[in-house]
């Protein structure tokens, strides 16, 4: 008996209508049936045989590979045309999964990527590639905040269009650098369009969904995770005192054991100074800042672009905030009742853990039900009194509150 060997399925990249090199021609020529978007199927129509069974790329994409698998098992040669390079954030690795990469004959044209620094004469070699394609805006910016390198390329898209982004970006303080913002749309095609601007005005305009945006010249992040941690409060604007002291700050950090990646939330977060040094010790962290004052949301903001930290802040009442949020991995609640770190506690992941300060020993009492661990924390800072010397001075007592996710801790058992 014979075993019939499924031919290779041809993965072709499209630029302007054009397939580049012999061997991506003669696949799309050669092929049986044509998967492709409706766009593709119309601007290779000639490039293509007569004979060639065509099956738009739309709808359920299970639909779409359960063919492409009968047909390819069939013998039928199958070619999947994409735009640009398909192995660049694109349909080659749903389909490495699926059929498996040794199936696969990927033939790819220029990318957009590498179009859009090509109109800008630079290269792209010390660039990132970040996608808001198909995964939440929050994870592609904290992509962007995280790159070390000096050059980074957006991939948008009809969810995240690039004035999304360009907003997104400003909010997590982007926006410090002394760089440049560019907006590269329908590239290669007869409409072009390079719009060099800066990442204010892209984020009031309006823009092709479809293009890709690149930064360049900016500040980059600290690739590393620093050792030093419960800083000043004069490396934070703050209003009237009103700042977790940095001797508590450094408490709580240690308490929260930070994991190098995950969901950080800093709930009541005022300046923001407890998020932001978390954003500092783990920089693989996505922080979110719960706070429900304007003014307060904008220090925030103005903090974190201080110290090159990415912060998502939600301007809202922190239990209504929350249901908009990934679930964490750690969290700091350093304002609200038990309520708020109940609604914390209900949404915290398996080994996670909560801190939480308090300056009322009834509310630590209650958190410490919850959470399993109290201190009291009483801090005295030596200050000058002229020529006899220091004295010291008593900073207001703080109950500080940790512990894991405990399902029975958090139902009060």
């Amino acid at each position: 008996m014979t075993t019939r060997t499924c031919p290779p399925i041809d993965v072709v990249g499209v630029h302007g209508g054009h397939v580049y090199g012999p061997a991506a021609a003669f696949a799309l020529a050669g092929a049986d049936l044509v998967v492709a978007s409706p766009r593709q199927l119309a601007s290779t129509a000639a490039l293509r045989s007569a004979r060639a069974t065509v099956v738009p790329l739309a709808g359920p994409l299970d639909d779409v590979l359960a063919r492409v698998a009968d047909e390819s098992a069939a013998g039928r040669a199958v070619c999947i045309v994409a735009s640009g390079d398909p192995g660049l954030f694109g349909i080659v690795r749903l389909l490495g999964s699926r059929f498996g990469a040794e199936r696969l004959r990927v033939h790819p044209a220029p990318s957009s990527v590498s179009l859009a620094f090509a109109r800008l004469g630079l290269s792209w070699d010390d660039a990132s590639v970040v996608s808001a394609h198909g995964r939440p805006l929050p994870e592609a910016v904290a992509a962007v905040r995280s790159s070390p390198n000096p050059s980074v390329a957006i991939l948008t898209s009809p969810d995240n269009p690039p004035e999304a982004v360009a907003a997104a970006l400003i909010a997590a303080g982007e926006a410090s650098g002394p760089g440049r913002a560019t907006v590269a749309s329908r590239l290669g095609e007869e409409d072009e369009e390079i719009a060099l601007s800066d990442l204010a005005t892209i984020a009031g305009g309006t823009f092709d969904a479809m293009s890709v945006v690149v930064l360049t010249g900016r500040t980059a992040r600290r690739e590393e995770p620093t050792l030093a941690w419960g800083l000043p409060e004069s490396e934070f604007d703050h209003r009237d005192g009103m700042i977790t002291k940095a001797e508590v700050r450094a408490v709580a950090l240690g308490k929260l054991d930070l994991p190098r990646t995950g969901v950080m939330w800093d709930v009541g977060a005022g300046s923001g100074s407890v998020g932001i040094e978390c954003g500092r010790l783990s920089p693989g962290l996505r922080v979110f800042a719960v706070e429900r004052d304007p003014a307060q949301a904008a220090r925030i903001r103005c903090n974190a672009a201080r110290h090159g930290v990415g912060v998502a802040v939600v301007e809202a009442e922190a239990l209504g905030a929350m249901g908009g949020l990934p679930d964490p991995d750690r969290a700091f609640v350093g304002g609200g009742g038990i309520d708020v770190l109940d609604a914390v506690l209900e949404r915290l992941r398996p080994g996670g853990v909560v801190v939480a300060t308090y300056a009322v020993v009834d509310r630590a009492a209650a958190a410490s039900s919850r959470l399993g661990n109290l201190i009291e924390l009483s801090v005295y800072r030596g200050v000058p009194t002229g020529e006899l010397g220091l004295r010291l001075r008593a900073e207001n007592p703080v109950f500080v509150c940790w512990g894991p996710a405990a399902r029975e801790q958090a139902a009060g058992k």
